[in-house]
């Protein structure tokens, strides 16, 4: 009888903490005049051209979940670590599904080198699915100012910097109102797995 009732309680308690990890939501990021009627801070609107030559905007991402990042293809140090961390979250959405729900939208800080041609190439070459994610380029201070401003990211050309330019390795998750969800570091694979798991867990907010 006491066994049972131990049971019981253990039962219970598991219950609970599972029903209280279901039901927390992600935090909200950001803060500066563009809040919408929720209270909390929206991504200014923004175009850009992607690999294919096409202005690619919020209107694309508007009603969408999506990850996205800064970068530059001669990048000699974290860029290709963060592509092949961004491949990898491609597949594992594939597996689970829901990519296409969930977009992908990668920003070059190098556009004078970084032309539509030169990105579908790169784009190719580490097996981007193009049909939901976009590598985009256009106007430099358009660029470096959505990083700062819309992302709260750093995107900058510097003397000191591998190949010339400084950016943030983070990865942004970023809901269909274009809320800021979460931060995550690019480079390790325990930050993108655990980015998986608040795409997964946001897209299911959308679905009660």
């Amino acid at each position: 009888m006491v066994r049972n009732s131990f049971l019981l309680v253990l039962f219970a308690f598991v219950m609970l903490s599972c029903t209280e990890t279901e039901v927390t939501p992600l935090p909200y990021f950001g803060e500066g005049g563009l809040e919408d009627a929720s209270g909390h801070y929206t991504v200014p609107k923004f175009a850009f051209i992607n690999q294919d030559s096409i202005e690619v905007s919020h209107r694309d991402y508007s009603e969408h979940i999506y990850v996205t990042d800064f970068f530059f293809t001669t990048c000699p140090s974290i860029c290709p670590i963060m592509t092949s961390q961004m491949t990898r979250l491609q597949d594992m959405m594939k597996q689970e599904r829901i990519f296409g729900e969930v977009m992908i939208l990668s920003h070059s800080i190098d556009p004078e080198n970084d032309t539509p041609e030169v990105l579908r190439e790169y784009a190719d070459r580490v097996g981007a699915d193009l049909d939901h994610w976009n590598f985009v380029t256009g106007n430099k201070s358009d660029i470096y100012d959505q990083a700062k401003s819309g992302y709260f990211m750093t995107a900058l050309e510097s003397d000191t910097a591998a190949g010339g330019f400084f950016h943030s390795d983070n990865f942004v998750l970023i809901d269909k109102e274009m809320h800021i969800r979460g931060y995550y570091d690019g480079t390790s694979t325990s930050s993108v797995n655990r980015l998986l798991e608040d795409i997964k867990k946001l897209r299911n907010s959308y679905q009660k």
